[in-house]
């Protein structure tokens, strides 16, 4: 019944990502509704996410490097560190790097003492460093399981040869960068491409303006329905063409493997080369550090001032991300039994991965369409927004559980086969024990970025049913900078405290 119920979560999954986007292509009305402007968020969307993929690697290759040939006190919390962009809100970095960056911000303060002039966060120069702040750790994470594949025998043959570090890196670590770094690239622009929160904030002019920022303003401003339709026709295709792209490459598994130990490194032992590492190091952690520290300090000071409507649209985040972990993990276990134990495996994996390359406001928009004859889709602002967070964090909950479901199939399948064990009592006795830990950071990484998630609530909210994302987005925008860091630090302390509350407890559970 298992294999079933994961086949039919499976058509589920399909129908939902699959009915909006046939509901956007019925509404278009043809292409007369492309502007210039439009082409130019495409033409914007397109070239900022190959620079800020670009960036973000040629930061991400020292810092990997650093940490992968060196073994140091805390070496493990700063790769911990590097994942915790990943779950970290969206609006609650921008407003960080606001605090650093911005007109008041540290790094004009600093201009402004030697007598230069202010630089500005606001346009495409922000968007990008936004981007870089968010995918250069993970890159970073990526690169470094590069690193840790290179075999230690032939770093030791490398190093009873003589090899210099220069050496090294010509004929084990360049091999190797160049089978990794293409895969990562086309990941981190596809993240790039479908950005919205980042450009909401820090772009939006003419020269800002991405393909999803687009969607937005037709839908919100605009009420141009057909407008928006093609535009996230738009995006659809060109979130699939980099999708399948990234497919074509192949990339490190796992996040776990940045965790290893560093293997010794007897070509880089020089007093320059420490001064390197320590230097790329340090500056990745003062850049991931300082702007959201900023934010988390400055809000403790008036995070009991907040008015009511800050705390119950915390209330209102709190409730939707354990729906939302509880419906992702469900369906997730399923279609993770429904890959191993069935015929079909193949295709119900391929269709829990598609979602990575949907857009959020593509998928609010045909939800919308559908909606609309039917409802009133403002007034189901909450049950949409947690259905887009569960079709948007299934493929992370199913790379978590699909090889822990094989490994426990190849051990016990037989077994439970033999003592007539299905069903309920299969998941409870034999599934659920030994699951727990995939599990649980399946469920802390939906409810972290279902918290965190400023994307169709930004659509359909209404300002009694506004998430915190919404809340603090809306004080950004009405400058009362004091109460929005609060509202950060309330923001940070759930998304990230869902996360560990959920890891915690599936560690401990395997313990």
């Amino acid at each position: 019944m298992g294999p079933r119920l994961g086949v039919i979560a499976a058509a589920v999954v399909a129908g939902a990502l699959l009915l909006p986007l046939i509901a956007v292509a019925w509404r278009a009305e043809g292409w007369s509704g492309i502007d210039a402007r439009d082409w130019g968020a495409l033409w914007f969307t397109l070239w900022q996410s190959v620079v800020s993929a670009t960036v973000s690697i040629l930061l991400a290759i020292p810092v990997a490097r650093a940490l992968a040939r060196r073994d140091f006190v805390g070496r493990g919390g700063v790769v911990l560190l590097l994942g915790a962009p990943f779950i970290l809100p969206v609006i609650v970095a921008v407003l960080g790097l606001v605090a650093v960056f911005g007109r008041s911000g540290l790094v004009n303060g600093a201009l402004d003492s030697l007598g230069l002039g202010p630089v500005s966060i606001y346009g495409w120069q922000g968007v990008i460093l936004a981007h870089v702040f968010f995918n250069m750790p993970l890159a970073t994470r990526l690169i470094l399981q590069g690193w840790h594949a290179i075999p230690g025998e032939r770093l030791r043959l490398a190093a009873s040869l003589g090899f210099t570090a220069t050496d090294t890196f010509r004929r084990l670590e360049w091999p190797m960068l160049r089978s990794v770094v293409p895969g990562i690239f086309l990941v981190i622009f596809l993240i790039c491409t479908t950005s919205f929160a980042v450009a909401l904030a820090l772009g939006g002019g003419p020269g800002a303006t991405t393909v999803e920022l687009a969607i937005y303003q037709a839908f919100r401003f605009d009420f141009d329905l057909s407008r928006a339709a093609l535009l996230g026709a738009i995006q659809l295709t060109l979130g699939a063409t980099a999708a399948l792209l990234s497919l074509r490459f192949a990339l490190p598994s796992g996040f776990g493997a940045g965790q290893d130990r560093a293997v010794a490194r007897w070509d880089s032992r020089t007093p320059l080369l420490r001064l390197q590492d320590a230097v790329a190091i340090g500056l990745a952690c003062a850049f991931l550090l300082i702007p959201v520290g900023l934010v988390l300090a400055d809000g403790v000071f008036a995070v009991f001032d907040l008015p009511a409507t800050v705390w119950w649209a915390a209330f209102r985040s709190l409730v939707m991300a354990l729906i939302a972990a509880a419906l992702t993990t469900t369906i997730a276990f399923l279609m993770a039994l429904a890959v191993v134990e069935t015929r079909r495996g193949g295709w119900i994996d391929l269709v829990g991965s598609l979602s990575i390359a949907a857009s959020p406001l593509v998928l609010g928009t045909g939800l919308f369409l559908i909606l609309l004859p039917v409802a009133n889709p403002v007034s189901l602002a909450l049950p949409v927004t947690v259905f887009v967070n569960v079709v948007l964090a299934l493929p992370f909950a199913l790379r978590a559980l699909i090889p822990a479901m094989r490994t426990l199939m190849a051990d016990y399948g037989r077994l439970s086969a033999s003592l007539g064990l299905s069903g309920w009592a299969w998941t409870r006795l034999i599934a659920l024990p030994r699951l727990r830990g995939p599990i649980g950071f399946a469920a802390g990484l939906t409810a972290a970025l279902s918290a965190g998630d400023l994307g169709v609530i930004a659509l359909f909210g209404a300002p009694d049913r506004a998430t915190l994302p919404l809340v603090l987005y809306q004080l950004m925008g009405s400058y009362r900078m004091e109460e929005a860091k609060a509202a950060a630090l309330i923001l940070v302390v759930l998304s990230l405290g869902l996360f560990w509350l959920f890891e915690r407890g599936g560690r401990r559970a395997d313990a």
